[in-house]
This record gives C-alpha cells, sequence and structure tokens, in this order.
C-alpha cells in the first residue's frame, strides 16, 4: 500500500457498509479515516490496514462540495491526490462532496477480469448465509460448546435481551452459573452489545475463567497482573494498560493489593462488569472490606453488571442486600428499608403456580387478578387459549421486582441430576499398622502446609500404600469404566502414575496445574476415548473448569479440608445432564487423621450423598476446630472430640436446610426458568445444528483457499493448509486443527473445535470471501435456453452503518439483494432463481461483447441502471419492514418497562430511557440504510 496523505479516499475492505472514508490523520504509524455517510471514525495500524483506495474513473459521475455534478473524462494524480476532469472544470480528490463507490464494482466486467460462475455463486451464497445468521433468533446462542441445558439458555436469553443488563446469577451449585455468564457475554460480544468486558474473580479461579470461555467460547480474554501492566506502562508511561486490550480477566487480590490498579481499571470504561464469587464480597452497615470497595467502584463506571454468588439465603440478609446494592445502588439505598419491604406476592405466585399447571382460578384470585389487569383480559382465559394464559403469567410474573435482577434456580426445582453412591472404604495393613499411620499422619500435615513456606518436600510410599493396592483391585474390577481420580497436589499424581506404571494391564493419564493448556487437553481427550486411558489422575486443579461426565467412578484418593473444594471435586461428575448415577469412592487407613475428615463429612454433612450447601459458613463455624482435632496425637482422644463435633455439624446442617426451604422463593424460582421460552429456544439450535448447511459451505470456501479436509469420524475433520504457500486461514495454524460440526461429540472432546455460525473460523470465511474480490464479477453461458440473448444477474446490498453496542441486525442486517435483467432492461428474476442458474450456468468469454461498441457504451450501462432503480425500490421495501419490526419490538418493551415501573421499584429509570434512545438511534441508522452494488454476472445464452 502506497503512502497515506490527508484528503485520500478509501473503502473498507473489511467493512464496505461504512462508505467511502477520507483521510484526516496520520502520524505513528497509524492512519485515521472518516466516513462521513456512516457517521463512523476508524483508527487503522498502517502496516495491516484492510483499506482499496477508491479511484472514479472515466464515465462516473461524482459531486463537490457544493453538490454540482461532474462526468469523469479524465483522471490524472498530483502530489498523491487524484484530480478529476470534466467538460470545463477540474475537481481534486481533496474537493470531493458525498460521494459512493456503488459504481466501481462494474470496472471489472468492462475490463473483462472475471472469475468464474463458481466463484460468483460463492459469494452470492456468501451474502445469504450472512444475512441469515444475523437474523437468526438464536445469534450468539448455538456457538457455545455446551450442552442445551433449558434454565441457562433461558436465563442467557432474558438477560441478554436487556439493555446494559445487571443482574444477580445465583443458582445452587452444579447448575452452572458460569455457563450462563458465558452465555451472556458471548452472545452480547457476537451481536456487537458489547465490546469491552472485565471479569473480576478470585486468584484461584482466574485460570479456570480463562480456559471456560476460551475453550467453549472462543473467547480470548487477556489475563492481567503486575507484570503484565508494568510490562505494558514500559511502552506508553503515561497510558491506562486497562486500555491495551478489550477483554480482560485479573484477580480481585491484585486489585486490592494496589490503589493505581484499582484506579486505572476504574477509569476505562467497561461495558460489562463479570464478578464471581461475590459472596466472599464482605459489606456490613457499619464498613465494608477493600475487596467489595472495589467493586462497588467498578459496578458504578461499568454499565452492566454479572454479579456470580451462591444462594443468597445462607448468607443472611445483610449479605444478599450487599449484593443487590451493587446492582442498583438507587434502588436498593437503605438497609432498613430493605429489611422492612413487605414481599406481597404470595397471593400471586399462587396464581402462576394454577395457571402454570392448567387450573382454574377461584372467585377471589380472579379478583386479584382484574385489579392488576382488566376484566377483558381475564375474560380470554376462559377461551383456554395456550398463548393468552402465557402471556398472563409472563406479565404476572414481571409484578415480582427481584425477578428483575435475581435469578436462581435450585435442584429441587430441576431434574437430570443423578444419584450419588458413596462408597467409604476403611483399610488397614495388619503387619505394620502403626508404620502407615505415621505415614498417613505425615501426608495429612503436607497436605494441610502446602501452600505455606514451611512446607517440605513430601515423601510417598505408593507402591506399598493400602489405597493403591485397593485402587489396582478397583480398576480390575470396574474395567473397561472410566475413572476420575482426584488428590490434592501434582506430586501425589506424578508418584501415583509412578505406581500405577508397574501395572501394564492398566493405562492412566494426569492432568495438573504444570502441564500447558495443550497437553492437558490432549490428556484429557486421551481419558474421553473409548480404547484410551481407563483412570485419569488429577490434582485439584481437577476439580475446576472440567466436566467428565462420560465417567460414573469417582476416587477420593484424598480428602480436601473445606466443604466447597470437595463439593467442587463431586461436582466434575454430578452435574445437570450426567445420564447415569455415580459412585464416589473414599479409600482411607483406620485410625488416620483421613478417617475424622472422611467421618466429618459422611456423618455430619452427609457431603457424600447428598449436595452440599453453605459451604463457605460450615467452614468457617467448624474447620478451625476439626483442624485442631485432626492434628492430636491420640487418635482415641480425636474420636471422642470429633464425636461432639459431628453431632453440632450435623445440627447446624439439619437448621440451615429447614432455613433454606422455608426461605424457597417460588415466585422468583417461576421467573428465574420459563419452561416454553427455553424449549423454543432449545429446538431453534437444535434445528441449526442438525442444518447441514454450514458444513456444506465451508467445504466449499476450504476448497478455494486451499485448505485440506481429512474425515476423521462423522462430520468431523483435521484441517491444514494443502501447502506451505497455501493461503493462511483465519483460525487454522499451518499444523492443523481438528474440528466437527457435531455438538455431543465436541462436547466428549476438548481438543476438537465446535464448528457453527457463531465460531470465529464461520465468520472469519465469510469475512474473507466478502472482503475480497472473489466473484464480483463473472461471465458465464447457457446453451439451449431458447433464444439467444443476454442477461446480467446483480448483487446488491442494503447496508446500515453499525453503532457499537446497538444490535441493529435484529432489525435490518445486511440484505442481499438478487435482481436479474435481461437487455432491454427488464426484470426477470422470477424466471432465473439461483438453482436454475447455478445448474445452467457454465464459464464464458466475454471478449465479442467487449469490442462492441454498443454493449460497453449502452447496452451494459442500461442494464446496470435499470437493476439499480429496481433494488433501490426493493431497499426501501426493506427499510420500511425493518423500521415496522424494530419499532414494534422496542415501542412494546418501552410500554411494558413504563407501566411497570409504576408498580415495580426494579425498573430502572435508565433502562427505559435507554431503550428509548435505542429506539431513536436504530430509526435514523434504519432510515440512513444504503443499496450498495457488489456483484454482477453476464450471463450469454445461446
Amino acid at each position: 500500500m502506497g503512502e497515506f496523505l490527508l484528503n485520500q479516499r478509501y473503502t473498507s475492505s473489511g467493512e464496505p457498509e461504512l462508505g467511502v472514508g477520507i483521510v484526516t490523520e496520520v502520524s505513528k504509524g497509524k492512519v485515521r479515516i472518516s466516513f462521513p455517510a456512516s457517521d463512523e471514525v476508524r483508527l487503522y495500524s498502517i502496516e495491516s490496514a484492510p483499506l482499496l483506495r477508491t479511484i472514479f474513473k472515466p464515465g462516473h459521475t461524482v459531486v463537490d462540495q457544493q453538490g454540482q455534478l461532474i462526468v469523469i473524462e479524465d483522471v490524472k494524480i498530483q502530489d498523491g491526490l487524484y484530480v478529476y476532469y470534466g467538460e470545463d472544470r477540474e475537481l481534486s480528490e481533496a474537493e470531493l462532496g458525498d460521494v459512493s463507490n456503488s459504481h466501481t464494482v462494474d470496472d471489472r466486467l468492462f475490463a473483462g477480469d472475471v472469475d468464474s460462475p463458481e466463484m460468483f455463486a460463492l459469494r452470492r451464497e456468501t451474502f445469504d448465509h450472512d444475512y441469515q445468521r444475523r437474523i437468526s433468533p438464536v445469534h450468539g446462542f448455538v456457538g457455545g460448546k455446551v450442552d442445551l441445558i433449558p434454565h441457562q439458555l433461558y436465563i442467557a436469553h432474558e438477560v441478554s435481551s436487556r439493555f446494559a443488563p445487571r443482574v444477580l446469577l445465583s443458582d445452587q451449585v452444579g447448575l452452572g452459573k458460569t455457563i450462563e455468564a458465558c452465555l451472556i457475554l458471548h452472545r452480547l460480544l457476537v451481536t456487537g452489545r458489547i465490546s469491552r468486558v472485565l471479569i473480576l474473580v478470585p486468584e484461584s479461579l482466574v485460570h479456570q475463567w480463562f480456559v471456560e470461555v476460551l475453550r467453549k467460547f472462543n473467547l480470548w480474554f487477556n489475563i492481567f497482573d503486575e507484570k503484565r501492566c508494568a510490562s505494558l506502562e514500559k511502552g506508553a508511561p503515561e497510558g491506562n494498560p486497562f486500555l491495551d486490550d478489550q477483554l480482560v480477566i485479573c484477580s480481585i487480590e491484585f486489585l486490592a493489593g494496589s490503589e493505581k490498579r484499582t484506579k486505572q481499571a476504574v477509569s476505562a470504561n467497561w461495558d460489562m462488569l463479570v464478578v464471581d464469587e461475590a459472596h466472599h464480597l464482605e459489606w456490613s452497615v457499619a464498613e465494608a472490606s477493600p475487596e467489595y470497595s472495589i467493586v462497588d467502584l467498578l459496578s458504578r463506571v461499568a454499565k452492566g453488571l454479572l454479579l456470580l454468588t451462591a444462594t443468597p439465603e445462607q448468607l443472611g440478609v445483610e449479605s444478599h442486600f450487599a449484593r443487590l446494592r451493587l446492582l442498583d445502588p438507587n434502588r436498593y439505598a437503605n438497609f432498613q428499608d430493605f429489611v422492612n419491604e413487605s414481599e406481597g406476592n404470595k397471593d400471586i405466585a399462587a396464581i402462576v403456580e394454577k395457571l402454570s399447571a392448567g387450573k382454574g382460578l377461584k372467585a377471589k384470585e380472579t379478583t386479584l387478578v382484574e385489579s392488576l389487569f382488566s376484566k377483558e383480559r381475564i375474560a380470554l382465559l376462559a377461551h383456554k387459549d395456550e398463548g393468552t394464559t402465557h402471556k398472563l403469567i409472563e406479565d404476572l410474573l414481571d409484578q415480582h421486582g427481584p425477578g428483575r435482577v435475581l435469578f436462581r434456580n435450585t435442584r429441587l426445582a430441576m431434574s437430570g441430576f443423578p444419584k450419588r453412591i458413596a462408597q467409604l472404604i476403611p483399610l488397614s495393613e495388619p503387619e505394620n499398622h502403626p508404620l502407615w499411620i505415621d505415614r498417613l499422619r505425615n501426608e495429612f500435615s503436607h497436605d494441610m502446609e502446602r501452600d505455606s513456606e514451611s512446607s517440605s518436600e513430601q515423601e510417598f510410599w505408593f507402591d506399598e500404600d493400602p489405597r493403591v493396592k485397593w485402587l489396582v483391585g478397583k480398576m480390575a474390577e470396574l474395567d473397561p469404566a472410566k475413572i476420575l481420580l482426584i488428590c490434592t497436589s501434582k506430586e501425589k499424581v506424578l508418584a501415583l502414575e509412578s505406581a500405577l506404571s508397574k501395572f501394564p494391564e492398566f493405562t492412566a493419564s494426569v492432568f495438573h496445574e504444570d502441564l500447558t493448556l495443550v497437553q492437558r487437553d490432549r490428556n484429557a481427550a486421551w481419558f474421553a476415548e473409548a480404547d484410551g486411558a481407563q483412570i485419569l489422575l488429577c490434582s485439584e486443579i481437577g476439580s475446576e473448569g472440567r466436566n467428565f461426565q462420560f465417567a460414573h467412578h469417582l476416587v477420593l484418593f484424598d480428602m480436601p479440608f473445606h466443604p466447597e473444594l470437595l463439593e467442587q471435586r463431586i461436582g466434575r461428575l454430578d452435574r445437570i445432564g450426567q445420564k447415569k448415577d455415580i459412585t464416589i469412592y473414599v479409600p482411607y487407613l483406620n485410625g488416620s487423621p483421613q478417617e475424622l475428615l472422611v467421618r466429618w463429612f459422611h456423618e455430619g454433612l452427609n457431603a457424600f450423598n447428598a449436595n452440599l450447601e453453605g459451604g463457605n459458613m460450615i467452614s468457617k463455624l467448624f474447620s478451625n476446630r476439626l483442624l485442631t482435632i485432626s492434628k492430636k496425637a491420640s487418635f482415641e482422644e480425636a474420636k471422642s472430640e470429633l464425636e461432639a463435633l459431628i453431632a453440632e455439624t450435623a445440627d447446624y446442617q439439619k437448621v440451615l436446610k429447614k432455613n433454606l426451604a422455608e426461605g424457597r422463593d417460588s415466585m422468583l424460582e417461576l421467573n428465574s426458568f420459563r419452561p416454553k421460552v427455553a424449549e423454543k429456544l432449545i429446538q431453534q439450535i437444535r434445528t441449526e445444528d442438525h442444518d447441514p448447511t454450514l458444513e456444506t459451505y465451508l467445504t466449499k470456501v476450504f476448497r478455494h483457499f486451499d485448505i485440506e479436509m481429512e474425515d476423521l469420524a462423522a462430520r468431523t475433520y483435521l484441517l491444514h493448509p494443502a501447502s506451505f504457500s497455501a493461503s493462511v486461514f483465519p483460525a487454522i495454524p499451518r499444523e492443523g486443527v481438528q474440528v466437527t460440526f457435531d455438538r455431543q461429540r465436541a462436547l466428549s472432546r476438548e481438543d476438537v473445535s465446535f464448528i457453527t455460525w457463531d465460531h470465529p473460523m464461520a465468520t472469519g470465511a465469510i469475512d474473507k470471501v466478502l472482503s475480497s474480490t472473489i466473484g464480483t464479477a463473472s461471465c458465464g453461458l447457457i446453451r439451449g435456453s431458447g433464444r439467444p440473448g443476454l442477461l446480467l444477474e446483480l448483487i446488491f446490498v442494503l447496508e446500515t452503518s453499525g453503532k457499537q453496542r446497538i444490535d441493529i441486525d435484529r432489525f435490518l442486517p445486511h440484505t442481499p439483494l438478487r435482481i436479474v435483467v435481461d437487455h432491454t432492461g427488464e426484470e426477470v428474476t422470477g424466471s432465473y432463481s439461483v438453482a436454475i442458474l447455478n445448474k445452467s450456468v457454465v464459464l464464458g468469454r466475454m471478449d465479442s461483447l467487449l469490442g462492441n461498441d454498443v454493449f460497453v457504451e449502452t447496452m451494459l450501462p442500461d442494464m446496470i441502471s435499470s437493476a439499480t432503480e429496481i433494488a433501490e425500490e426493493m431497499g426501501e421495501r426493506e427499510i420500511e419492514k425493518g423500521l415496522e419490526r424494530m419499532k414494534r419490538t422496542l415501542d412494546h418493551e418501552i410500554n411494558r418497562l413504563t407501566a411497570l415501573q409504576k408498580k415495580n421499584k426494579d425498573i430502572r429509570p435508565d433502562e427505559i430511557q435507554a431503550a428509548v434512545e435505542e429506539r431513536n438511534t436504530l430509526s435514523a441508522l434504519i432510515k440512513k440504510a444504503r443499496v450498495r452494488l457488489d456483484a454482477v454476472q453476464l450471463i450469454r445464452k445461446e
């Protein structure tokens, strides 16, 4: 690309809808382009700017800044700028007014520089697919490498449909709060509603989140810590490192340890803030922890906010209020007001439950509903119309305030969980039992101190360990069933691998924190294969971020000390969607400290057989006493004190469960999951999953760009460039990548990418075709079609200039307009369908036509002009349809929110104002949509 100069005209190959841009600034390896037609500005790197110089040719008409037209007769270049000559005047490129490059795409046709009909068909098909994916009701939902769990999809759909959503996700353990948050983020990012996201998590979860969003949603977040920030500041000492990347993950501990980094993060203008483990943020009426204060500051500047937390009730009303005030400090300003506020929704909850079950209402209940709506509205229920009943249920649920900001699903209200079968295995070593007690006591001590500076190197005797002997026997008994084993440390994993290597009949894979992400994926994939490893040996990291639901046997080789960590371990298998009951094996040596932990978890908490709630509170109340008891030299003395601790723990567990059951909010649970909405979403996603269109389309694109597809299994391939000189395709490394179009196979293989219309590989294919000149001009031939003649097939695109955070695709995405005209300019599109032309047109030559002055100077321009007029009319109709769709949707939402605000304090005024502003902005953008000629195909009939 030549030198950039002020006032030069360019178009963006990646965003042609922006129109013709003007160079307004060139400095420090950057070029700034202003696009007047779309009122947008872009800053590009000079080395990689996706820009095409706009040059108008003789015969084209341009306009100056005063609106006067000039028909170009000649073009010259002076001092890097083009000068256009026409009649008795000249016009410098710098003096051009509002111009369009819509007529420049026919230059290739006039020059005889044409592609094959197949390339034209590929371009045409690409536009159609791009339109369909943009307007799809599940755009942004199909791309997650996740099971289609109804309540997760419902929450993601409801939250992502709001402007700048601010909600609390508080589903119980195992129901997938992280997946819900990722689904929301993915949809908002894919549709362009947000672009800058900060995920704030405890240090121990940074890696887990990084893996989750990358492996399951193809979102590359950058991990920020002090080292990265310092490195960025070296290159830009006055800059803010948090502005260097759009998608950022960092730990709350990192920000809490640096006032400077906190200030930088707060000033970085986030579209969305995500905070995991929000229940750890301590707040009281008297004071707030540093971590809570940081989140409070960030929540006030971020437009959207997702808080992920344990079930709020178990932490108390004050803690629950602390989370809500982060979401809406105006609504939840005073704790005492919150405490005194009456729920007043029990009667409505009863009505909703009856309507959902198809039962009739009593007279008193009918009167209550009529007071909220109207007699006419209630009278419609007599017709027993499903749609009417469903709409009334939705409107009733809208009356419940917390449902707007709080989502909570419980295991009790869900189905699909496996049964836990606990097998406690007490072991003894008759000959050397005291020796083994000492060894296990040392191991326990190392486990408790492994994160401290005083921790020393640990010694193992796993070749003789009674637990390993039991494990070998169990593996033989269960073979070929898969077994997941989790233990405390990487050192134990490696020692166990060494011990099991003495038994060649068994195959073991390992999974620990010192492995690279790629190696972890490969080891997990080998474990998943039917003929792969029988057992996967995991360090504690195996409790984080991975689901091994194809396995149904879990061995707890040692015991974690924290109740939540135990639940995380079991949660690798005990998750919604698990198809079989799971067996949990807990081997321990009689008389060891591990026995004390096993008994406390089993007899005090029933943690092996049932889901454990309130783990943090339980740990705070009992962990110190348990640790003290576990370290006693006399096991008999320890047992005596353990009995009392078990009794106290069991009593507390009963009270906690009772409080949670009484605190259940059935109205909230109904609002957190509406099965019919979720069922429709799942059906739409499954339809896209099973549709072979994407697979067929990408096969054509890959073939064109010299990418080989090697069959590995049904709908599964190895993609790699056919040669070193092959064009490098987005997301396909030279060493190749495994991909599948089958969701279930993708879920069982961590190392295989799941390709959907949301995947960067699919969107990259579309961008690569449309940003190039592939198929923009073509010449074809139809034989045996009757009377000889000429046809011209044209692809116009109705384009809007997208604004950030405005999802215009819902109403008017880039819309391809296909038109076929004959040599007289008459439209004949209906007589020549895509299927007919794809089947009939073969490569043709146009040399003789280009030598015909009448054809070049009159006939072809007239055909293009006639088609353009038709396209403009079609565009106006599409604009009207887009405006109607937009107003119907947003007017209904604005009216609904306005009416609800009178009864529901959780409807934020800024939410209504934002909806009004969005409607006005969308209206202006849709009205300014323009038709652009993108591709032409000349067809001779013989």
